[in-house]
């Protein structure tokens, strides 16, 4: 790591264990967040674990997801997390605040810091040169208790980047090419970091478009100097004090380097519906689009903003094309309303939304039947937008305005000149937008809706497991297909027993009942087993229902962390041939699991009637006695 700006965040932060491959360290966590669809359960744990307040040097509550209110439960909710923030000396950033990537980084992010958060596109905060990781909700509340935070040496993948983009080319035609070129399972075990001559040519917003979509190849994090760049964009939020110059060393020591060249790359769409199934849009002017949406995490920033509303400026949108606007913060909100923005969106005919995650987590925005949706947000797995069938597609903001005008996916360069984008001296904000907690947590009573339920107890692990394979899937198999979000689904997300019955229901309807029915049992997956999204529920409300193992070719890295947070042992076929071998509704049996695990054994032998299995347990020695004691919480509270 010699001469890497990871490995000196690392070596900064380094509490336990020592840096090398396949060794488990574990870092101190400066700064954390949370959000509401994954906060209700990190504030449970917290509260689990006996502490008056919070041991970081940060910690801030957003309210992003779950905004829509046609009920009481989010309100509810809410109040909740409010509450929660106020005891345990949490800032609270409410609702119509903005999606916590894009308000972190312009209020609270530091350069060389480390940022936790229960949400995987934390590596936004990789833009301002944070080591800024996403992880599973307990994970995020023992870090909040002052724990470090563990994980395994990752690789660095050193990107050199030359040349400068074209105009109508942004950072999210960047990491689209990446994704491109590398799929969605590259980065695994991995730090992305970007160094060269190229790097300064790229703005903040390229940089959080690239760092944010950074998990969505599967790195634990994304990277960029903290540079000249840096240092404006911070003072332009007025945060000058807050800038550290940290720069990739003469002759940095990564693992593997890629060179790419900016001026190489063209507008790119990623197609239905995996992110790395990316095409030119060049190649894709037939095909025609019926909603455009712009914003998210990944796009949601000033310039991503202003050049769409140039772009779409003396226009109108495309009559065929619903065409809406979702602003990254409420400080950008101001801000481009400020300098024109917004109007140019209005008189366009663009339905203008609060700030926030919206159709990005499908929590409304849903497209219609047969419908083709052009979309600036980080994912489009099958199921995510709200619709069972949906075709979604992803691009930049420059590809998405042209298309708003032409009602088809547009190559923005045939747009003509390039829009000039004014910025602000300063971004307006004000302070008050932020809820700080009480001075004393002690007088604050927690506020607890009836939709607030104890998390369910959890059992240690039995001698043996043994039960029938529930579900047998395939590759690539993500957050939203195992525990689905939505407007329906999200505001039970303090609920376990009640959205524990929307476990795989994209795949089986009757799949929770059966699984209850049955005693529980096994899932046998693919590669990249639980990629997508770090939301917990995907691991919990499965233990739940009672699977006691997971089997697959391999493991996206949070999701892996949340079986064994929860308790459910996650094995890797030792032969991936094995994998045709097994079948759904198969009896299997693992007998001798808790001994395997105490003795260190790294392979256990699954059993099928006459069939043997070999199964890796690749597992840290910290994480078998996690899952003896039937999950994190468990230990911790012992």
């Amino acid at each position: 790591m010699k001469g890497t700006i990871t490995g000196r965040i690392i070596a900064e932060h380094l509490v336990e264990g020592t840096p090398g491959p396949g060794r488990e360290i574990g870092l101190r966590i400066d700064q954390t967040l949370t959000q509401d669809a994954t906060g209700t359960l990190v504030y449970l744990e917290f509260e689990a674990l006996g502490l008056p307040r919070v041991k970081v040097d940060l910690a801030v509550s957003y309210i992003d997801h779950n905004i829509i209110q046609t009920d009481s439960r989010n309100f509810d909710d809410h109040r909740f997390l409010q509450s929660c923030a106020s005891k345990f000396g949490v800032i609270l950033s409410p609702a119509g605040n903005g999606v916590s990537h894009h308000v972190h980084r312009q209020r609270f992010g530091v350069p060389g810091k480390t940022l936790l958060g229960s949400d995987s596109h934390t590596t936004t905060g990789g833009c301002l040169g944070m080591l800024a990781m996403g992880a599973g909700g307990v994970e995020v509340a023992l870090a909040m208790a002052g724990r470090p935070y563990h994980l395994r040496t990752p690789k660095l993948w050193g990107v050199r980047l030359t040349g400068k983009l074209q105009p109508f080319v942004s950072g999210k035609d960047l990491i689209l090419e990446l994704l491109r070129r590398h799929t969605c399972k590259a980065g695994i075990g991995k730090v992305l970091e970007f160094f060269g001559p190229g790097v300064a040519v790229l703005d903040m917003a390229d940089r959080g478009a690239v760092s944010n979509m950074a998990v969505d190849m599967g790195f634990t994090a994304g990277l960029f100097p903290s540079d000249a760049v840096t240092r404006e964009y911070l003072a332009r939020n007025g945060r000058a004090g807050d800038f550290r110059e940290l720069l990739t060393g003469p002759d940095p020591s990564y693992d593997e380097v890629t060179e790419l060249d900016l001026g190489a790359i063209e507008p790119m769409v990623a197609c239905p519906s995996n992110p790395d199934n990316v095409k030119p849009a060049r190649e894709l002017s037939s095909v025609p689009v019926q909603q455009v949406l712009i914003g998210s995490s990944a796009n949601g920033s000033y310039k991503d903003f202003m050049v769409a509303a140039k772009m779409l400026e003396g226009k109108v949108k495309h009559t065929s094309v619903d065409l809406q606007i979702n602003p990254g913060s409420r400080q950008t909100l101001e801000n481009v309303m400020a300098m024109g923005g917004l109007k140019a969106f209005v008189e366009a005919g663009a339905r203008i939304c609060e700030a926030g995650c919206l159709g990005c987590i499908g929590m409304g925005q849903a497209p219609g039947t047969g419908v083709n949706s052009l979309r600036t947000f980080p994912r489009n797995f099958k199921g995510r937008s709200g619709t069972k069938d949906d075709q979604v597609y992803l691009c930049s903001p420059e590809t998405a305005a042209a298309s708003a005008l032409t009602g088809r996916i547009t190559d923005p360069r045939a747009h003509g000149a390039y829009p000039k984008i004014d910025y602000p001296k300063t971004y307006a904000f004000r302070p008050g937008w932020f809820i700080p907690p009480a001075a004393a947590g002690t007088a604050v009573e927690i506020v607890r809706g009836p939709n607030i339920k104890p998390l369910p107890e959890m059992p240690p692990l039995p001698e043996s497991l043994e039960g029938e394979v529930l579900l047998k899937v395939g590759d690539n198999i993500s957050t939203d297909i195992i525990m689905p979000a939505g407007a329906k689904v999200l505001p039970l997300r303090s609920n376990i027993p009640a959205i524990s019955e929307f476990v795989f229901a994209q795949v089986e309807e009757g799949f929770s009942k059966r699984a209850l029915a049955g005693g529980g049992g096994f899932i046998v997956g693919g590669e990249n087993y639980g990629q997508g999204s770090s939301r917990e529920h995907a691991a919990l409300a499965p233990r739940y229902l009672g699977v006691k193992a997971k089997l697959a070719k391999s493991f996206a890295r949070i999701h892996h962390a949340n079986l064994i947070n929860f308790g459910i042992v996650p094995l890797t076929f030792a032969d991936p041939a094995d994998y045709d071998r097994v079948a759904a509704g198969q009896a299997l049996e693992i007998p001798g699991i808790r001994a395997a695990l105490q003795k260190g054994e790294k392979q256990v032998e699954v059993q099928a009637g006459t069939l043997r299995i070999k199964a890796r347990l690749e597992v840290t020695s910290r994480e078998r006695d996690i899952l003896l004691a039937g999950g994190a919480l468990n230990l911790a509270k012992a």
